[in-house]
């Protein structure tokens, strides 16, 4: 499963992964970090699907995703290759 680590000094606010995360799940936290921004973090950790959208829009690298996504595989259900009467 997925996990998020933020490293809230490193974080300005910014709020640029709060808007890239498709499962809206990184809020701002209401305390501040040592340079006086409010910080990210995560609110539901096991909802996180590890797309890594948060860690590559952050400007600061200030988030890293650890763990596994799900990943996805195609099946084509379409019409076979096989020759007829197998």
């Amino acid at each position: 499963m997925p996990s998020i680590q933020v490293d809230r000094d490193r974080c300005k606010g910014c709020e640029l992964c709060n808007a890239a995360c498709p499962q809206g799940i990184i809020a701002m936290s209401k305390e501040i970090n040592l340079k006086g921004y409010f910080f990210a973090k995560v609110v539901d950790p096991g909802r996180c699907i590890g797309c890594m959208l948060c860690a590559v829009s952050c400007p600061d690298l200030a988030i890293a995703v650890h763990g596994t996504a799900v990943q996805y595989r195609l099946f084509d259900y379409g019409p076979s290759s096989q020759p007829a009467g197998r």
